[in-house]
């Protein structure tokens, strides 16, 4: 399995802002990037907060193509039956822990397939595992900075694409590229593979270094 987490962050490492709301960072050339990356994946993955508060579709452009399967990271199965990721687009998959209430996977289960991995929050080794043996090689992760900082907590991110926008957002809050609890004692190296500059931002590559 090869998993790339592909994020758009302002000049100042910033997600979004402080309200989790979406800010246009990406340009037009950054969009049509973005879409020919999920065309060439098996899955795009989002962890559950980027779904509460953007309600993402996750699918390509023209719909016409095939399209990727939606992999969302919810450990409490707190993904809205309404949410757009659970349409009939295309495949969907629900990351769940043992911990989700009964009801909200009964709920769910007829929307998506439930990977149950985890005791109170999803074991993402394992998750991942489960999605390889149905076939999903290639993951492309788009956000948040939670799942993110996850994904390489356990050494899970084979490569590392930012674009950079000419934007500035600000605040203490504002969700980052990697939240979580953070590094404090063994920090990720990363190797920067190519520099690129698209629109009126730049787009960096990195990859994991062992």
């Amino acid at each position: 399995m090869r998993v790339v987490v592909n994020a758009a962050m302002s000049a100042d490492g910033k997600l979004s802002s402080r309200r989790r709301t979406q800010v246009a960072i990406s340009g037009p050339a950054d969009f049509e990037r973005v879409d020919r990356l999920r065309s060439a994946s098996d899955a795009v993955v989002v962890g559950v907060g980027t779904v509460l508060a953007d309600d993402p579709h996750l699918t390509l452009d023209d719909p016409s193509e095939p399209q990727p399967a939606r992999v969302v990271a919810d450990s409490r199965a707190r993904t809205p039956l309404d949410a757009r990721v659970l349409d009939d687009a295309a495949p969907t998959y629900l990351l769940v822990s043992e911990a989700a209430p009964a009801d909200r996977l009964a709920a769910l289960r007829d929307r998506a397939t439930l990977v149950v991995a985890g005791a109170e929050r999803v074991d993402l080794p394992a998750a991942f595992e489960a999605l390889a043996a149905d076939g999903l090689d290639r993951l492309m992760v788009e956000g948040g900075g939670e799942l993110i900082f996850s994904l390489f907590e356990d050494g899970l991110v084979d490569e590392l694409s930012v674009y950079v926008g000419s934007t500035l957002v600000g605040g203490r809050d504002a969700p980052t590229l990697a939240d979580g609890d953070g590094f404090v004692e063994s920090f990720p190296k990363l190797e920067l593979t190519s520099v690129e500059r698209i629109d009126d931002g730049v787009l960096l590559r990195w990859e994991p270094v062992d």
